[in-house]
């Protein structure tokens, strides 16, 4: 195979003459006959790769000593994957007429798998059921399939992590082969032994200087004398981060040759700056130019407490925001978050000014299963909500003699064309994710629940209840396809049936980057003479399909579908309006660049776009991050 590859890429050598400074660069690697791996996992495994096609995309050029080990590392790749048979038959080279760029193209001859016949489990007797079921099911790999070295080892971790997570961190799990029924098929055996079950013993801390070593401890999900878990382990250092306290956390058991029955843990720190200014400048089409000054405090007075003050200006939102945040609250995973503002937000609706504040409690339930198994949290929030809201609705719409009654109807000045008051109001808030970059989801769910009431019991100027559902699921297709949903639900009802005891910026408006993207923000709602006035309920629902294009660039094709009406849970899906489009996504460190393009399906006639009847069925938005 290297005498070759010598004698066919020498010629590529040989045709670059002079040009060895810069190189050939290579613009297509393909492959033939490639079926049984990824062929996006197979480029990955390889030192030779394409050239972006982006002007400003990274360039790759040709390199005899890597493509010669490139054809091996082809063979390893699948020996690894259960195909030891594998081998490389032919590979072609095309050099364009400048002799400044090659087409590869490789060929490939799979072979058939060793395939695996049966999993079996051994050593688990003293488990349930159950427990041993649900081992199986958590398997990387599965009967039926090529025996994948890479799967085999990932499910001899996940099955040692379940072992350790039962109390057993002494505990080891060897895999064997042996012949199955047929030809070609194995059985694979994954023989644990446990060891000691064990408890947590005493825990060291070291690294802290002015954080106290309490502060650390009480966030520890374990205590000594407590069953050994490795996930409380994970859960602790996961904890410990969230403070912002410490650049560096590790929590760890110490290891004994003597595998002790009390498993001693050794936590360690390395303590950040305490005191944090940042600065945040972007645009999107819908804020255009939006600039941020924060800064925190992360050890406000000892405790870990955070206090912090936020400014920001765009076209949409402008104003300052004093935070105080209190990590441990009367037990563990409970926090205490206030918060003050002044605030404006121009709307395309309407302008809203806030006076005032909030306090909520938010309780954690971690899941403090193994890292290899799927994270899960969920969260328990109740506020209660004192600010003073100043609002008026569009100049346009103010213009508007015919809208007068309108305006009293929704609460308004009919001169004025503004309203306001004391909103007084207690929230409730129930998520649970289990996704692991919520900026970026690939797989698990975010559910959320959202129970409002004002009024009645508390002093204040409005009364209504409101409730508001959202799911969003992420299905990872391949390795690098996403199949993305999000469906929203919600209502406003208030005791006076007109919903003048609600506030007017309350109301749902839908449209923009982030909702139905074929409208602009706040575009979609009930309509007074061509002005949206918003809805006292809503439902919209999202499916997009986000795939790979070259590098760090991706594209989305997606579909939206949604409508805003005037009465409480007066839902009608006969009424629903809907979009299609297609974007781009280009990944940077603080998250995806965000490029759509959307067409209406169901345009909304009568609709006043700045006082004009819309003239394009089309919007474009430019953001940061997912649309959800």
């Amino acid at each position: 195979m290297s005498r070759a590859a010598l004698a066919l890429t020498a010629a590529i050598v040989l045709a670059a003459g002079c040009r060895e400074e810069e190189g050939i660069k290579v613009t297509d690697l393909s492959f033939e006959g490639v079926k049984a791996v990824s062929e996006s996992q197979l480029k990955d495994a390889l030192a030779t790769a394409d050239s972006s096609w982006l002007p400003w995309g990274t360039k790759r050029y040709f390199n005899r000593a890597q493509f010669e080990a490139d054809l091996k590392r082809i063979v390893a790749f699948y020996a690894d994957r259960g195909y030891p048979d594998a081998k490389v038959t032919s590979f072609d080279v095309d050099l364009n007429e400048a002799q400044s760029e090659v087409k590869l193209r490789v060929t490939v001859d799979e072979g058939q798998p060793i395939v695996v016949e049966d999993l079996r489990f051994e050593g688990f007797e003293q488990f349930r059921e159950r427990r041993i079921a649900r081992m199986e099911r958590q398997a990387s790999i599965r009967e039926g399939a090529p025996r994948d070295l890479a799967l085999v080892q990932a499910t001899r971790e996940r099955t040692l992590d379940e072992l350790r997570d039962s109390g057993f961190p002494h505990a080891s799990v060897q895999v064997t082969e042996s012949p199955g029924t047929q030809p070609r098929h194995v059985v694979l055996t994954f023989a644990a032994t446990l060891g000691p079950a064990a408890l947590f013993g005493p825990v060291e801390i070291v690294g802290n200087s002015s954080v106290d070593d309490e502060v650390i401890r009480r966030q520890l999900t374990f205590k000594p004398g407590q069953r050994f878990r490795l996930g409380r382990l994970q859960e602790s250092q996961r904890r410990l981060y969230g403070l912002e306290l410490f650049e560096f956390v590790n929590v760890e058991s110490v290891e004994s040759r003597d595998q002790a029955v009390e498993v001693p843990v050794r936590v360690t720190v390395t303590e950040g700056k305490h005191r944090k200014l940042t600065f945040g400048f972007g645009y999107g089409t819908e804020e255009k130019l939006r600039g941020t000054v924060n800064w925190r405090h992360v050890n406000f007075f000892g405790g870990a407490r955070t206090a912090g003050v936020e400014a920001k200006w765009s076209s949409l939102d402008r104003g300052v925001r004093l935070n105080l945040f209190e990590p441990y609250f009367l037990r563990p995973g409970m926090s205490l978050t206030a918060s003050a503002q002044g605030w404006f937000s121009n709307e395309p609706a309407y302008e809203l000014e806030t006076l005032g504040g909030r306090v909520t409690l938010t309780q954690v339930f971690s899941d403090d299963r193994p890292r290899s198994a799927r994270p899960a949290l969920t969260t328990a929030s109740v506020s209660i909500i004192r600010e003073r809201e100043n609002y008026t609705i569009t100049e346009e719409a103010q213009n508007d003699p015919t809208l007068h009654d309108d305006f009293i109807a929704l609460g308004l000045d009919p001169t004025t064309g503004s309203g306001g008051g004391i909103l007084s109001a207690v929230a409730f808030d129930l998520q649970r994710t289990t996704t692991r970059n919520v900026l970026d989801a690939r797989r698990g769910y975010v559910a959320a629940i959202h129970f409002e009431k004002a009024g009645r019991w508390f002093v204040g100027d409005f009364d209504y209840t409101e409730l508001t559902l959202d799911g969003r699921h992420y299905l990872s297709i391949g390795r690098r396809f996403v199949l993305a949903n999000r469906a929203k639900i919600g209502s406003l009802d208030a005791p006076d049936p007109t919903g003048v005891n609600i506030p007017f910026f309350k109301r749902y408006f839908l449209g923009g980057s982030t909702s139905l993207r074929g409208w602009g923000r706040f575009e979609v709602s009930p309509l007074s003479d061509g002005f949206t006035t918003g809805g006292l309920s809503m439902l919209e629902i999202t499916s997009e399909a986000r795939f790979p294009i070259s590098g760090n660039l991706g594209g989305v094709l997606f579909v939206d579908a949604g409508n805003s009406w005037e009465d409480p849970w007066g839902i009608d899906l006969k009424d629903l309006l809907a979009d299609v489009g297609a974007g781009v996504r280009y990944l940077t460190p603080i998250g995806p660049l965000r490029f759509d393009f959307a067409y209406q399906f169901t345009p909304i006639d009568g609709l006043l776009i700045d006082g004009e009847q819309q003239r394009f069925p089309w919007r474009v938005h430019f953001s940061i991050g997912q649309a959800f």
